[in-house]
């Protein structure tokens, strides 16, 4: 900022000068000051220089509304939500969302370093802040197969592109428990930057030893005392609510008065028929007011928490001088409805729709990253050794699994599906490098009494994961993804009910967010013959692959015990 823009501002907070913009009539949100104030906003050169009566070229009266700043979502992944990062951003918005700090660690994957570089291109020019943290786990773990390898020498050429503020969740907490000395070393790539954590079901010394490491953060808590542990001991805790991680109303019974300004909110993984049908922050504010946290803490938690823990150069966060002017104004703070949003003193959008052009000038990357080998049904065949087998259990609303064990069902010397007593067959085929490779294994609580599911959404690798109740039904699943480039598909008796292509790395689709979910709910009511048991069948199957997350995971080299830490025979161990 020159010298000449900040006497401009000067003279605009003293008077001597109108104002931009006057937003008039409002009720101020006052997160600093835990107080709602009745007054008149003066911003000029985007920046709120002054409350009270001035002189403006133009006006906007607030009609009594609520002005707060824009919402801020502390961790999330783009990719999830099936959208590029202007497609995103256009269903946002309009919603009050104005910053996010995204950790693109599902593109770097597929696509390494590239990956990270294509998804800040695409951000600018959005209306939107896109903020980025360096991807620390990629791959995720040494069990895990993703044609993306993000080494810290790797990070280290990254640190000066825009927008870079952190390192990402440092998700293989095995490994710096155990303080191995890379993880370390991108632990402290960038001091006095933040790096997120991310230690599911970590606690007592593991936990003492992850945060001595250099973490300061977490977003995986599922419990109240988890939780509380983790604020005690030091960390900042993310309270997320996405999809399938649904975890505000547990954690909300921690949030205090006094402990709040360590709190704040994440969505992680949120589908596009989420955000299109349900909301973004403005629903995440929702459940947390209903949940008992007073509003205006809940929009601490949502505006200021976030970009003072991540120490943002840029004053986001609060209606106050000096601060951006990226606004939102809502008629009530119970439903926090968005009917103006504000980016830098200029009206975005205005009653759920955007008033200003929202499209990247970098066009998404379309070419075919699903690499597979020729496939047969021989290649789902697993070999009934045991009548007994060692199976994935799904947890309702949680990424989360358990391991459980399943009587097999044997025809011809296999071990096939059995969907009568739900116990289905899982796959994972490695689609990056054509090695061929196929992890085989079962899983309980799809619920599904026929046919197969298959995604190249499959975390972190993003190989090509399926799971069915019969071998010929899983190869016309493979097939169907590897000819699309990527995306999400059902089959039932060799035919294909429907299909959502996602031909962006195999992990996000070029259309609009309503086109994409009206796409994806029309597949989920098609599958919702197959019977599963289960809200998102998909975005449950896209973590059945995740090796850092407790306990059963499949990989494309088998079945993984992540407590264990090692790959373990489908057959049960004799007590």
């Amino acid at each position: 900022m020159s010298l000449l823009q900040v006497r401009h501002r000067i003279d605009v907070a003293a008077g001597r000068k109108p104002a931009d913009l006057l937003i008039k009539n409002g009720r101020v949100v006052s997160v600093l000051a835990d107080e709602i104030i009745e007054t008149d906003i003066a911003v000029a050169d985007g920046v709120i220089v002054g409350f009270g009566d001035y002189r403006a070229r133009k006006t906007i009266d607030a009609a009594g509304g609520y002005v707060s700043s824009g919402l801020v979502d502390s961790h999330l992944h783009i990719e999830s939500t099936l959208l590029t990062p202007s497609e995103f951003a256009r269903a946002v918005v309009p919603r009050g969302t104005t910053a996010i700090i995204a950790d693109p660690h599902e593109i770097a994957n597929v696509m390494g370093a590239a990956g990270i570089r294509w998804m800040i291109k695409a951000s600018r020019g959005l209306p939107l802040d896109i903020y980025i943290v360096l991807p620390s786990c990629v791959p995720a773990s040494r069990f895990e197969s993703a044609a993306g390898k993000l080494a810290s020498r790797d990070l280290k050429k990254l640190l000066r592109l825009p927008n870079v503020i952190g390192i990402g969740e440092v998700m293989n907490f095995p490994g710096v428990i155990a303080g191995s000395g890379e993880l370390l070393k991108k632990i402290r790539l960038m001091p006095g930057m933040r790096v997120d954590g991310h230690a599911p079901g970590v606690t007592g010394k593991n936990l003492n030893a992850y945060i001595a490491a250099g973490i300061h953060s977490d977003h995986e808590s599922t419990c109240a005392c988890e939780a509380r542990e983790k604020l005690i001991k030091g960390l900042h805790l993310m309270l997320r609510e996405g999809t399938t991680e649904k975890n505000l109303l547990e954690l909300a019974k921690i949030v205090t008065p006094s402990n709040s300004h360590r709190c704040f909110f994440c969505s992680d993984d949120r589908s596009a028929h989420d955000l299109i049908h349900k909301g973004h922050m403005d629903d995440i504010l929702r459940i947390a007011v209903k949940c008992g946290i007073p509003s205006i803490t809940a929009l601490q938690m949502a505006t200021n928490n976030a970009p003072y823990y991540f120490r943002l150069k840029r004053r986001i966060g609060a209606v106050a001088v000096g601060y951006a002017a990226d606004l939102v104004i809502f008629d009530d703070l119970k439903n926090f409805y968005a009917r103006m949003v504000f980016k830098e003193g200029k009206l975005v959008a205005k009653n759920g729709k955007l008033t200003v052009a929202c499209k990247s000038s970098h066009a998404p990357k379309t070419s075919n990253s699903v690499r597979v080998k020729k496939i047969s049904p021989a290649s789902f065949r697993i070999k009934a050794v045991s009548q007994k087998a060692v199976a994935i259990e799904i947890v309702k609303n949680q990424i989360i699994t358990e391991s459980t064990e399943v009587n097999v069902k044997c025809e011809d010397g296999l071990a096939v599906a059995d969907v009568k007593k739900d116990v289905l067959k899982i796959a994972v085929i490695e689609r990056h490098h054509r090695t061929g490779r196929i992890g085989l294994g079962f899983v309980k609580g799809f619920g599904l009494k026929g046919g197969a599911i298959a995604s190249t959404v499959c975390h972190d690798a993003h190989n090509l994961i399926i799971v069915g109740a019969n071998d010929e039904d899983m190869l016309v699943a493979a097939n169907a993804l590897k000819k699309c480039g990527g995306g999400f598909v059902a089959v039932n008796r060799g035919k294909i009910l429907g299909m959502l292509p996602l031909p962006v790395a195999g992990l996000m689709s070029p259309h609009n967010a309503e086109r994409v979910a009206h796409e994806y709910e029309v597949l989920n009511k098609k599958i919702a013959k197959l019977g599963p048991a289960i809200d998102d069948p998909f975005l449950t199957l896209s973590f059945l692959a995740l090796s850092v997350v407790p306990k059963l995971r499949i990989e494309d080299r088998g079945l993984l015990d992540v407590t264990l830490g090692k790959f373990i025979s489908l057959s049960p161990v004799p007590q």
